[in-house]
């Protein structure tokens, strides 16, 4: 299964170049992040560093971090706090992958068994919570109320956005709209603080600040939007986990929004049963695809995540030319080829 999506002539060249540019822009203070995670997940509780380290040292990007590393140094800060602030916002990313694996039921993540397949829901669920306690007392730390009132109230917005997924599961009848309020709390909001806290702990104005947040805010929506599509029209390699566990765990995700709007009384018929009943037959995945193919749900998810790059881009237009800002903005591109 899986199927190549084309992002046509549309994608940008720099695409190619994925974050290497940032990697290495940022590759010594990131090096100081890792020593930080790694010092702040021990603990005398055997379990906590064994669940923790399996979902921290899995291969994840760490992209979060890198954004608020590198939108930090976007604003010439100077000084150490960004380290526990990236670490902090990476703390909190791992908790809801541990939170979100249990509540989706979900057997895999970035490629090897989710925590809870090895330690059980609970190990998962009360591991997440530490690292939380953790991110927090880092955030304490680093003395600053702004980053802090910034971090927390992500976390919030996070878990309302989790709720609201909850609410929504199986419901065919999501709209667009509700939809993306999801993916805004849900992924979007940890973006946006990440990238919000560099400025702010560099004592920028305001403006500044707004920038970094909007262009967070709107790569986190189209990155969301491009794993939409990947978990029908991707390979298991770039995902880390199997194509169409969307599917299989009912969720309504943009493709299928898309498509049921779209489709025939037979086809919404179809999607009634698949996701809200979870009648799933064998060769139902490859129905789904041809009626997301059908109605172009696909292509135009990927064209609703380029929209979204496009606002990143020009939140940044507000700052000057430098080799950072041109790695956040190739970032972007990176974000959207993955569909590629």
């Amino acid at each position: 299964m899986g199927v190549v999506i084309p992002l046509e002539e549309k994608t940008k060249p720099e695409a190619k170049g994925g974050v290497e540019r940032l990697v290495s822009l940022v590759s010594a203070d990131m090096e100081r992040v890792n020593q930080t995670i790694l010092a702040r997940t021990g603990s005398d509780v055997t379990m906590i560093p064994e669940v923790a380290n399996h979902l921290i040292s899995s291969g994840g990007k760490r992209l979060r971090p890198m954004l608020t590393l590198a939108t930090a140094a976007l604003c010439d800060y100077r000084g150490d706090g960004h380290i526990k602030l990236a670490a902090a916002v990476e703390f909190m990313h791992t908790a809801t992958l541990l939170h979100d694996d249990v509540v989706d039921e979900s057997d895999m993540r970035r490629g090897k068994l989710a925590a809870r397949m090895l330690w059980g829901n609970e190990a998962s669920v009360l591991v997440g919570d530490f690292l939380l306690g953790q991110a927090f007392k880092m955030m304490v730390e680093v003395g600053s109320l702004p980053a802090l009132d910034i971090l927390s109230t992500a976390a919030t917005v996070i878990a309302e956005g989790e709720v609201m997924q909850l609410a929504a599961a199986k419901d065919t009848s999501t709209t667009e709209d509700a939809y993306l309020a999801v993916i805004r709390a849900k992924t979007a909001a940890l973006f946006a603080a990440a990238c919000e806290v560099g400025p702010v702990v560099a004592n920028r104005p305001k403006a500044d600040a707004a920038a970094c947040r909007s262009y967070g805010a709107n790569l986190g929506i189209a990155f969301q939007l491009i794993d939409d599509a990947l978990d029908y029209g991707g390979q298991a390699a770039t995902l880390g986990k199997n194509t169409g566990d969307d599917f299989r765990e009912g969720k309504i995700t943009l493709p299928v929004v898309l498509s049921f709007r779209r489709g025939t009384d037979g086809e919404r018929d179809f999607w009634r049963r698949t996701l809200e009943k979870g009648e799933i037959a064998d060769g139902d995945i490859e129905t789904a695809l041809g009626i997301m193919r059908k109605h172009r749900a696909l292509e135009d998810t990927i064209e609703r995540a380029r929209h979204y790059g496009a606002m990143a881009r020009d939140a940044l237009e507000i700052f000057g030319q430098s080799p950072i800002k041109t790695a956040l903005l190739e970032t972007v591109d990176f974000c959207i080829s993955r569909a590629h």
